[in-house]
C-alpha cells in the first residue's frame, strides 16, 4: 500500500532536497544582482542592520549579535529563545513556556526551571534582552529583527499593495527569508504544532502569490520548471496543479497539461479517494475545448 501524505509530515519541505530561497549576501544594503534558487531577485533581499539581536527561525536557528553568531548551549534554551522569538515585544506566560518545553512531564517546580533556563538565555544574550514581566516573560528585540515576524509583516503589507509590482517586491523580500524548514533544528512539538504548519502553509500561499502575479504578467514560460518542481516536492496541493495546467496551456503545450491533470487525478483517487477540485475540473474542460478542431 502506498504511504499516505499530509501536507504537515516532517518530510513535506525536505531541507536537502527543497532549494530554498535565501539572500546570498547580508553584509551590503542591496546585494549584487542575480536571482535566487526560487526566482527571488537578490537585489531586492534587504539588508537587517547588523546592529542589536537578530534571531532567525525560519531554518536552523541563527542568533547573531551585532552579526556576531551567538552560540545557544542547550536544547530547551533554544527552544525558550524560539518560543520568547514568536511572541516578541508580548509577554509568554510561563505556563505556556513550561508546557511547550516540557510538554506533560512538567519539573516539579516549574516557576524556578523556567527562570533557570531564562537566566542562562540572558547570560548568552545579554541580561538587558529578555523581561520579566508579571506572570512571565518578554523577548526585547524589534519584531523585524525576527525573521518569523518580518515574513508576517511583509505578506500583511503585500496584501495591502498599491499596485502588482509592489505587490510582488514585497512577497519576494518575505520569501527570500526562508533558508529551510522552520524551528529545523529546534525540538520542539508545540513550534511544530501551533507555528510551523501555519507557517509552512504561509510559504507557499506567498509562492502561489507571486506565480499569480508572473502569470498576470505573462512570465508563464519562466514558470513551468518551477510549477514541475513544486508540484513534485507537494503532489496533492491541487492550488499548485492548477497553476502548472494553466501555465503549460498558455505555453502551447497541452498534450502535457492534459496528462498532468490525469496523473493528479489518478493520485487524488489513491491516496485520498476524492476527485480534482472544480477549478481543476474547469481547467481541465478548458484545454480540451482548446484542442478540439
Amino acid at each position: 500500500m502506498r504511504r499516505k501524505w499530509h501536507p504537515w509530515t516532517p518530510e513535506v519541505l525536505p531541507a536537502h532536497q527543497v532549494q530554498w530561497p535565501r539572500c546570498v549576501e547580508r553584509r551590503t544594503a542591496h546585494v549584487a544582482t542575480g536571482w535566487t534558487p526560487q526566482g527571488v531577485p537578490v537585489a531586492e533581499c534587504e539588508r537587517v542592520n547588523e546592529r542589536g539581536i537578530t534571531v532567525a527561525l525560519l531554518g536552523p536557528l541563527e542568533v547573531r549579535r551585532d552579526g556576531v553568531s551567538v552560540r545557544l548551549a542547550g536544547g530547551r534554551v533554544r527552544t525558550l529563545l524560539a518560543l520568547l522569538a514568536v511572541s516578541a515585544s508580548d509577554t509568554v506566560p510561563v505556563q505556556r513556556l513550561a508546557s511547550a518545553l516540557w510538554g506533560e512531564d512538567l519539573p516539579v517546580n516549574v516557576r524556578r526551571s523556567v527562570q533557570t533556563l531564562v537566566t542562562r538565555l540572558r547570560r548568552a544574550l545579554g541580561s538587558h534582552m529578555v523581561s520579566t514581566m508579571p506572570g512571565g516573560y518578554r523577548l526585547d528585540v524589534e519584531p523585524d529583527r525576527i525573521d518569523v515576524l518580518r515574513f508576517r509583516r511583509l505578506l500583511a503589507e503585500a496584501g495591502r499593495a498599491r499596485d502588482a509590482a509592489e505587490e510582488r517586491r514585497l512577497v519576494v523580500e518575505a520569501l527570500a527569508l526562508w533558508r529551510g524548514p522552520p524551528f529545523e533544528s529546534i525540538d520542539s512539538d508545540w513550534l511544530r504544532t501551533a507555528e510551523s504548519a501555519y507557517l509552512i502553509e504561509s510559504y507557499l500561499g506567498a509562492i502561489e502569490r507571486r506565480i499569480d502575479l508572473d502569470l498576470a504578467e505573462g512570465r508563464h514560460h519562466e514558470l513551468i520548471a518551477e510549477l514541475m518542481r513544486l508540484t513534485s516536492h507537494h503532489p496533492l496541493r491541487e492550488s499548485l496543479w492548477e497553476r502548472l495546467l494553466v501555465a503549460l496551456g498558455r505555453c502551447g503545450r497541452p498534450a502535457e497539461a492534459l496528462a498532468s491533470y490525469e496523473r493528479l487525478r489518478r493520485s487524488l483517487a489513491d491516496e485520498l479517494g476524492i476527485d480534482p477540485s472544480a477549478e481543476l475540473r474547469r481547467i481541465h474542460a478548458s484545454l480540451l475545448r482548446a484542442r478540439t478542431p
